[in-house]
């Protein structure tokens, strides 16, 4: 087959779940024998198309900012969106895959699909709903406006965790028509990593921005060194919230206890995971929570917090992990019961290692494959009642 992924951040220039995903499952349908084209912002020097493992990637416009104030640029997203138009139709495909978020670029391969008669398949991280109003205030209101046309835009849609298709059909979508395909982690890569040489207690693992909540993890390991004076929290990642959170870390006098990184490549990631004691992911927002298995697949228990917009409590149950409220004093006492408690640590690391195994990219681009199969053989126009995988 001949496919196309749309999204405007195009892994490994821009970090992320989502351009992780696409460049995991992309790279392995290209080794398959399939032709993949991935349509993204120019992020890299020198020719407009160029290959990538495998795949064909298109710089459909000039690199710009993904996030203006710590949110997502409106402006880089209609751009996108009006630049990828011609691109897309330099090509004939037996079907498109458009990663939903910012939604414009989904109103442009609607449009093209219908003119080309091409399958399009839209695969949403996340549905945001009434949590536009608490993004955005009052104009909150087109942006959940914008997500509910979206999913009207076709039947044909992927999920990537039960909450996000429990969301979708909030919009009405459905259920018979979503697929969950979950996202992966290439257990080979994590096996063969080996741990770095700079050990920590707790490793944070994203990108800086506000729904992460990396300063409560601050606020909470100024709990846990009263109780344990020499605790190392490692946070790798970058973003808009860093110089505020570094500011944070001066201000409790935390500088012995945490270390920034920045964005990483992906095997020096791993190995500071497998580096550490506990993961601690305490975003109020997670579509999936790619790096809680990644965790997993490394040994290493998870802490995360209770939200009905973070997907990874659907990964962490009390044999692998805690999850506690969005609080610091307890997510500080939950990390020292976990750093106190050796023969639990040893638990949880054989519990997280046992839950890795079904979240291999190999199996989950097969699943993938089933689903993009059932969809190009259906008559362009006609439903497709899907099933989950």
């Amino acid at each position: 087959m001949k496919l196309a992924f749309v999204y405007d951040a195009v892994y490994p220039w821009v970090k992320g779940g989502a351009e992780k995903r696409i460049f995991e499952l992309g790279r392995r349908l290209a080794q398959q024998g399939h032709e993949v084209h991935v349509f993204g912002v120019k992020w890299w020097d020198g020719a407009d198309v160029i290959t990538n493992e495998g795949m064909v990637l298109h710089g459909v416009c000039k690199k710009m900012e993904l996030y203006i104030h710590g949110r997502r640029s409106i402006s880089e997203a209609v751009i996108f969106s009006i630049a990828l138009i011609p691109h897309l139709f330099k090509e004939k495909f037996d079907l498109i895959d458009v990663s939903v978020f910012p939604y414009f670029s989904c109103f442009s391969v609607k449009f093209v699909s219908v003119l080309t008669r091409t399958p399009v398949i839209f695969t949403w991280h996340e549905v945001w709903g009434d949590y536009w109003y608490e993004y955005m205030g009052t104009f909150g209101y087109f942006g959940k406006l914008v997500e509910s046309i979206a999913s009207k835009l076709t039947s044909k849609s992927i999920a990537v965790s039960e909450m996000t298709k429990n969301g979708l059909g909030s919009l009405g979508v459905a259920a018979e028509n979503i697929h969950i395909v979950p996202n992966g982690i290439d257990l080979k890569i994590i096996s063969s990593t080996k741990p770095s040489v700079n050990k920590c207690d707790i490793i944070f693992v994203g990108r800086l921005i506000k729904e992460k909540n990396a300063d409560i993890l601050i606020e909470a390991m100024d709990h846990a060194r009263k109780v344990l004076p020499d605790i190392k929290c490692y946070i790798i990642g970058d973003g808009p919230e860093r110089e505020r959170l570094t500011g944070l870390v001066s201000e409790y006098g935390l500088s012995n206890n945490v270390r920034f990184f920045g964005f990483m490549d992906y095997n020096d990631v791993i190995a500071h995971i497998k580096s550490s004691r506990a993961l601690v992911i305490p975003s109020g927002r997670e579509g999936f929570g790619m790096v809680v298995i990644e965790a997993y697949a490394c040994g290493v228990p998870v802490i995360t917090v209770r939200g009905p917009r973070n997907a990874a409590c659907g990964l962490v149950n009390e044999k692998t992990g805690f999850v506690v409220n969005l609080d610091a004093r307890e997510l500080g006492e939950t990390i020292c019961v976990l750093m106190n408690d050796a023969a639990l640590q040893r638990k949880m690391s054989t519990a997280a290692l046992d839950a890795a195994k079904d979240h291999d990219w190999d199996m989950i681009s097969k699943r993938l494959m089933s689903v993009y199969g059932k969809l190009h053989q259906a008559p362009v126009g006609i439903p497709y009642k899907g099933e989950q995988i």
